[in-house]
């Protein structure tokens, strides 16, 4: 036991002290740089002059009324004792939730499929592409879209 004491103090007198130790550890090439007293996110607070223009104030105002529970159930109890085939409509509705399951199901599926969801994103992204060139881009093909699209609601509404 005595002899493990005499070694260590022996050998605490041959170290040199701890901070020199991490002096030695920097590289000479490098310059001291102290250390930061704030981070560079503070610069860019939201209470800088540069984003005043950006600030947005909350505001309710007293002329739009709030959504009447009581009324909305009454119209929607109203629209469902208009429907003359109810079964139609519940099966409808249980087909959709059935598909978004179902859906949900398949693309977790292709998610699991080693690099498909990548080449789905290529896809993905060279459909928006063309749907943006052949669209977007052009005023008459913008008006061309905007008519489609009232056609289609017409034919949902059931107004053709």
């Amino acid at each position: 036991m005595a002899a493990a004491s005499t070694s260590m103090a022996a050998a605490t007198a041959l170290l040199p002290p701890r901070a020199a130790v991490v002096r030695a550890a920097r590289l000479p090439c490098m310059p001291y740089l102290p250390p930061r007293s704030s981070s560079p996110c503070r610069k860019l607070s939201i209470a800088s002059p540069r984003f005043a223009s950006l600030r947005i104030k909350a505001s309710s105002s007293s002329e739009e009324s709030p959504i009447d529970a009581n009324e909305l159930f009454t119209d929607l109890k109203e629209k469902w004792d208009a429907l003359e085939n109810k079964s139609t409509v519940v099966l409808y509705g249980g087909g959709a939730i059935v598909a978004v399951w179902l859906s949900s199901v398949v693309v977790g599926a292709i998610n699991s499929v080693p690099l498909l969801p990548k080449i789905m994103e290529l896809v993905g992204l060279g459909y928006t592409g063309w749907f943006v060139y052949r669209y977007l881009l052009f005023k008459s093909s913008r008006k061309e879209l905007a008519t489609d699209i009232e056609a289609i609601k017409k034919k949902i509404a059931g107004t053709e």
